[in-house]
């Protein structure tokens, strides 16, 4: 969409996003293998107001890690860190929403054509699910 200079763009579109992590990111680096994407880039960009995991089975306690990219996933650079508390999967609990702190007040904005990706520190096979939030340009 072309913008007019001065003038205010506000979020076109709600848009989310949600992907399953079941292998191990131990390595930081740009080339990163086991992260998935949780956000497809958007055309002008977005605003990303809530970033959330949930493991779906009983998991020790990890560093869920946070990348964008702005090339399709080739290269992948850490944002952002959370840490998934240990959990035993249970019907009598529930299960605790790792939350990476965007909100309203505080939201991620990424440009034009970033996406975004998830990894977790430990390998799950029943996964760790990873959803965004928020709203395009």
């Amino acid at each position: 969409m072309p913008v007019t200079p001065n003038s205010l763009v506000t979020p076109q579109a709600p848009i989310t996003g949600t992907g399953v992590m079941t292998a191990a990111q131990t390595s930081y680096g740009d080339t990163v293998s086991n992260a998935v994407q949780v956000l497809a880039s958007q055309t002008n960009g977005a605003r990303i107001t809530k970033v959330t995991a949930i493991p779906r089975a009983t998991v020790s306690a990890t560093q869920m890690q946070l990348y964008v990219s702005s090339n399709g996933g080739t290269t992948l650079r850490l944002i952002n860190t959370a840490l998934m508390p240990a959990y035993s999967m249970s019907q009598s609990t529930q299960a605790a929403v790792t939350d990476f702190g965007y909100a309203e007040v505080a939201p991620l904005i990424l440009a034009a054509g970033e996406s975004l990706w998830m990894a977790s520190g430990v390998a799950l096979a029943s996964g760790i699910v990873g959803r965004v939030e928020g709203a395009a340009y």
